[in-house]
């Protein structure tokens, strides 16, 4: 079932709880290296991370009339071992809760979810950013060495 659409104040609401939590969290949290809101049409944040594994990453948050949605870029298209890298990819997708592995454009691989606008909580923005940390640094290194192998061996 699909959620309903927020009202304008709600979604005003949301985005003014969006701004202070990361304003609060990027003071607090040593992993967010910065970030900034888009001044375009979209109600889109860009949450600059350090990583260990990932050094750098940004996760995207978008604020819709229905969802809130957020993204990582996590690699490009392998280069090689297509099919150990896509398998590995699978496995992992199967241990993770409120976030997939996707292919994107240009076959990129990218992890994703989304939460009805209802649910965006301080606590559930803090899940949502840790929860995205952990699945990178759990599925990059593993996924660059198959996809990306022959960079390692030389």
């Amino acid at each position: 079932m699909q959620s309903p659409p927020a009202s304008a104040e709600e979604l005003a609401a949301l985005e003014a709880q969006i701004d202070g939590w990361l304003e609060r969290e990027s003071m607090e949290n040593s992993a967010i290296d910065a970030f900034e809101r888009d001044t375009g049409d979209l109600a889109r944040w860009y949450v600059r991370l350090l990583g260990e594994e990932k050094d750098i990453w940004t996760a995207w948050l978008t604020l819709g009339q229905r969802t809130l949605r957020y993204e990582t870029y996590v690699m490009p298209a392998p280069e090689e071992n297509e099919g150990e890298f896509y398998a590995h990819l699978l496995r992992r997708n199967h241990k993770l809760t409120g976030l997939s592995l996707e292919i994107g454009e240009e076959e990129a691989v990218f992890l994703a979810g989304s939460i009805p606008v209802a649910a965006v909580t301080d606590i559930e923005l803090d899940r949502i950013l840790g929860s995205m940390w952990a699945a990178v640094e759990l599925v990059f290194k593993p996924a660059l060495r198959i996809g990306f192998a022959s960079r390692f061996n030389a």
